[in-house]
């Protein structure tokens, strides 16, 4: 791959508050999976309202995630022709919007349909959030800043489900989503004010050709590969951990809330830390260390059968702490492998391509998993962390993949920096 040109400056860049910045954004990010967690605890209570049932209530959660994934996809055509600050603006108010408008809903098919726009504008905005700390952070700190915004998801995986659950029954079901769409707005106001303009490169070709450019250069196709392995390896264990702690490991609800606290916390300190370990060393080895810990932590927790609570949590904070510390050194190495006028139609695409290989993992995971109809257990759970563990070493072949063709995205020791974008004052 050729290195990024550098961009001439129009205008003097603009002094930027960079923690402001990466706040704002990880704000995005955060309200982004807070509106994909939140609506988890409320089953019952939609099924109750709307008078539907288990497969009507799955549409609602399936629809943001496929919406998310064909429109982002779309999305790849144009995105590197758009303004990123207005375009964000413009998406994330859509997300604010069709999140409070949840709330609104009067039945189940506007339900849907306001669950379906959440989903568009959501999903795209988050790839966009990656082009912008790409855009504007240089290679190195990208990895500090990488962490930053993906320690959101840890802490939308403590507060979704708990808020979620908490607001409905103090209130009512429409409470998380009122909640949700005017802590977004005040999120946009905030980013309308504090963003500044990025001038980045422009795509100079047809959508038509950028796109094909996109799919079909060599490091791009390395940097997809490594993207979805990354997310198909954890996304295989998640869906049956909560049932399996309940039926195999014989652990309350409360004592699964307890997990999923102190992981969420332990998880949302320790993101820096490997952000700043990315910055220092290979992104190569720090994912190899990092990934060898997560595999230690799948192998038990698969096998888990009744155990004392604090061995089980020590299991599941590693296991939290090392899913979503592999995420900076391999992101920022895609980022870093991606060219500046490739790069927001890049990131769309490969979020629309993680959000896919999250469902697939999803469903083989459903495949491989039974319930034994007298004892209740799940059973083969184990055979799942098999295909886990494959698939994780599988993420490190790949990682040295791209480093090989792209040996500057893995680096930190000065060679082939690209120049940051210019930066005009927010406005």
């Amino acid at each position: 791959m050729s290195e990024a040109q550098p961009i001439l400056p129009k205008a003097p860049a603009a002094a930027v508050n960079e923690r402001l910045l990466l706040f704002i954004l990880a704000a995005v990010q955060f309200t982004h999976v807070m509106d994909f967690m939140i609506i988890m605890p409320l089953g019952t209570r939609l099924m109750d309202a709307f008078a539907i049932g288990p497969a009507a209530f799955s549409k609602l959660t399936a629809t943001y995630s496929i919406s998310a994934a064909v429109v982002g996809f779309l999305a790849g055509f144009v995105m590197d022709r758009l303004p990123r600050k207005r375009t964000l603006l413009v998406l994330y108010a859509g997300f604010a919007l069709s999140t409070a408008g949840c709330a609104l809903a009067p039945t189940y098919e506007t339900l849907l349909l306001a669950r379906l726009v959440a989903g568009v504008c959501g999903g795209v905005a988050s790839s966009l959030v990656a082009a912008m700390v790409a855009d504007v952070v240089p290679p190195e700190r990208r990895g500090r800043a990488m962490a930053v915004v993906a320690a959101a998801f840890p802490l939308a995986l403590v507060m979704g489900m708990p808020t979620g659950l908490f607001l409905a029954e103090k209130f009512s079901w429409h409470a998380p989503f009122y909640f949700l769409g005017g802590a977004s707005l005040l999120v946009w106001v905030v980013a309308f004010k504090a963003l500044p303009m990025v001038v980045t490169e422009r795509a100079t070709v047809s959508p038509m050709r950028q796109m094909r450019q996109i799919l079909t250069h060599p490091v791009h196709i390395r940097a997809f590969a490594l993207s979805g392995v990354l997310v198909f390896a954890g996304a295989l264990v998640v869906p049956f951990m909560i049932p399996s702690m309940e039926t195999n490991v014989k652990l309350s609800s409360d004592q699964i809330s307890v997990i999923y606290f102190i992981g969420g916390i332990v998880t949302a300190f320790t993101a820096n830390l490997f952000g700043r370990l990315s910055d220092r060393f290979d992104k190569l080895y720090v994912l190899a260390g990092v990934t060898a810990l997560a595999m230690t932590a799948v192998f038990f927790i698969t096998r888990l059968g009744p155990t004392p609570l604090l061995g089980v949590l020590g299991l599941t904070t590693l296991f939290f702490v090392t899913m979503s510390g592999r995420f900076p050194p391999a992101m920022t190495m895609v980022a870093n492998a991606v060219e500046p006028q490739y790069r927001a139609g890049f990131m769309s695409v490969n979020a629309a391509m993680q959000q896919s290989c999250g469902g697939m993992a999803n469903i083989v995971a459903g495949w491989i998993v039974v319930r034994n109809a007298e004892t209740k257990v799940l059973e083969h759970y184990e055979k799942v962390g098999w295909v886990s563990l494959a698939a994780f070493v599988v993420t490190v072949l790949l990682a040295a993949w791209l480093r090989a063709a792209a040996p500057h995205a893995a680096r930190n020791d000065g060679a082939a920096r690209e120049k940051p974008a210019v930066l005009d004052p927010p406005h």
